[in-house]
């Protein structure tokens, strides 16, 4: 039996092929836009053209499934040490057992036809036997060379990758229960009377973001974000009541709809195999985790559920700063531990020596974020802390309790330093979070919560506990300078693939944060709910339509005097369809 013949008999797959041919077949076994793609980046080609280069192999013997008893032992060894024409597969085998297409074969006597220089009848047999699958390879890869070219012509880049994802929102607030609004305008308002709004007005919002993803060696990242959005005046942005803000909504109340402005600016690198830098003047303390705390968040609803019950500690400052993660170095699919630390400052652009701004100097309004947590395969449980500066809000959806302590204006009239704040706040969380082995409609995940947050006031202590309790607001109890301490919670269930494939559903409850201790040793008569449902119809895989109801007890902790024994408060319902589209 001839050569060729024996070998095109041989059960082989790509390992056959030599570089040149590795390249054909791969080409040959893909089609139209999905070819393009896959051979529009020049890095793929230039990591593929550095492997060829290693790994070509120069005798039988390197590979280690190839024994000489095997009967095609000879053929193979001819093929590559006379003629060079063989690659095998990156790991060091050929898989001789494997079975080949026509197509498969065809490319390997074209690539060996590359490297013969004796024409044989049985190469031209060969070359009749094959004439047709090799016009069609040939044919195949003419084309994909032209519509590379045309991609590289045309690219925005050869680092960089565009991808957008656009929210719409359309739904509306109603209002009832006793509101307290106008008297507790710090208390989780913005000063309004919400019952002269009630059942308010369906507003129809959106918020876009354009994401920039540039790596320079494949493993770091330079991540840009433009973000724009008409939420400035919106009830779901909580210009009535801030728990009723959506995670969603940009840019913040009273600033200027419309108009794109930079979200992220930041650097990501690995050092070794374990650690991970991230640096950048406008970077998420939230986005530098070691551990996400939650399997929860198909659909981006409420603000406050979005802080995994501790929005004292995963408050999102966003700001100028720099965190360090580590990861230990375990296999694909084991548990591991992991903890991470951040140092993030919101006006970090400011230089003003007595104004709210800098890093680590007068007045910073800085977060040091600490997490630790373990991972497991359908389980984890995280530990967060963080320490806030003076000046520096809790978060957006502050309430009375989360408008304590860390979000009073910090003093101009003596040094303030990281560390030594006259008014500041340490926060603590704890995470816990459990996930089905299968997705379906019965078993859930459940992400549960808890934040405790303790405010140091030192600063405003005074002798006499009648002069912690301020102003003529009706809840005088629960002004800033009087309040110790907090805690909030939260439980989140979500159903993967619920009643549909590819479809989702979910629910939270829980607590945002409310007043546990009062300075003058009064009983905190505080207290609020919050719930959310969803389900999120996926139209497409980059097209999602979601109806959701939101629920809210007393979301400004309004209606508790100094005397009274009930908290009476203002109760808010919301309803709306969110529209997701990701390209």
């Amino acid at each position: 039996m001839k050569l060729f013949q024996q070998l095109l008999l041989a059960p082989a797959a790509l390992g056959l092929l030599a570089p040149i041919a590795a390249q054909a077949a791969d080409v040959s076994a893909l089609s139209g836009a999905s070819a393009a793609s896959a051979y529009s980046s020049q890095q793929d080609t230039d990591a593929f053209r550095a492997w060829q280069s290693q790994n070509q192999v120069t005798s039988v013997s390197q590979f280690s499934d190839v024994q000489p008893t095997d009967w095609a032992y000879q053929a193979l060894s001819n093929l590559v040490e006379r003629y060079g024409c063989v690659a095998g597969y990156p790991n060091g085998t050929f898989k001789g057992k494997q079975a080949m297409t026509r197509f498969e074969a065809a490319a390997l006597l074209n690539a060996c036809l590359d490297r013969v220089t004796e024409v044989t009848d049985e190469l031209r047999r060969l070359q009749k036997e094959f004439a047709k699958e090799l016009a069609v390879l040939k044919g195949r890869v003419d084309g994909l060379e032209a519509k590379v070219g045309k991609l590289e012509a045309t690219q925005f880049s050869t680092t960089t990758k565009l991808q957008g994802d656009t929210y719409w929102s359309l739904g509306g607030l109603g209002f009832g229960g006793n509101n307290n609004a106008t008297s507790t305008g710090a208390n989780g308002t913005n000063g309004t009377n919400a019952n002269s709004q009630a059942g308010g007005g369906t507003t129809f919002n959106y918020d876009l973001r354009l994401n920039l993803s540039t790596s320079f060696t494949g493993k770091d990242l330079l991540f840009t974000r433009l973000r724009t959005g008409n939420y400035g005046a919106s009830a779901f942005n909580g210009t009535v009541y801030k728990l009723a803000a959506l995670d969603r909504a940009f840019p913040s109340v009273g600033a200027a709809d419309n108009t794109f402005l930079l979200d992220r600016l930041y650097y990501r690198f690995p050092v070794g195999k374990e650690f991970t830098f991230v640096v950048g003047p406008r970077m998420r303390n939230t986005e530098t985790l070691a551990i996400s705390p939650t399997y929860y968040g198909d659909l981006e609803l409420l603000d406050f559920f979005r802080s995994h019950g501790a929005p004292a500690v995963y408050n999102r400052a966003t700001g100028g700063g720099a965190a360090v993660i580590w990861k230990q170095n375990a296999k694909k699919g084991n548990p591991y531990f992991a903890t991470s630390l951040s140092f993030v400052a919101p006006n970090s652009n400011a230089s003003a020596l007595n104004a709210a701004g800098g890093i680590m100097n007068n007045n910073s309004q800085s977060n040091l974020t600490f997490q630790a947590g373990y991972q497991a395969q359908q389980w984890k449980a995280t530990f967060g802390w963080r320490y806030g500066q003076c000046g520096q809000a809790v978060n957006r959806t502050a309430d009375s309790s989360q408008a304590a302590g860390a979000s009073e204006a910090c003093p101009t009239t003596s040094p303030n330093n990281f560390g030594n704040s006259t008014v500041d706040a340490n926060s603590f969380a704890l995470g816990l979070a459990w996930t089905p082995k299968k997705n379906g409609t019965v078993v859930p995940s459940i992400s549960a919560g808890w934040g405790y947050s303790a405010y140091n006031q030192t600063g405003i202590r005074t002798s006499s506990s009648t002069s912690l309790v301020q102003g003529t607001a009706t809840n005088g109890q629960l002004v800033a300078t009087n309040i110790g301490a907090t805690q909030s919670w939260s439980v989140a269930l979500q159903w993967k693939d619920a009643f549909i494939k590819g479809n989702s559903a979910g629910m939270a409850v829980g607590q945002p944060s409310f007043v546990t201790s009062l300075r003058n040793g009064a009983t905190p008569q505080d207290g609020n709910y919050a719930w959310e449902w969803w389900y999120k119809f996926q139209v497409t895989d980059n097209i999602s339509v979601s109806p959701a109801l939101f629920y809210l007890s007393n979301p400004s902790s309004a209606g508790a005097s100094p005397t009274s024994t009930v908290s009476t408060g203002a109760n808010v319902f919301g309803g709306l369809v969110v529209a997701q589209f990701k390209f």
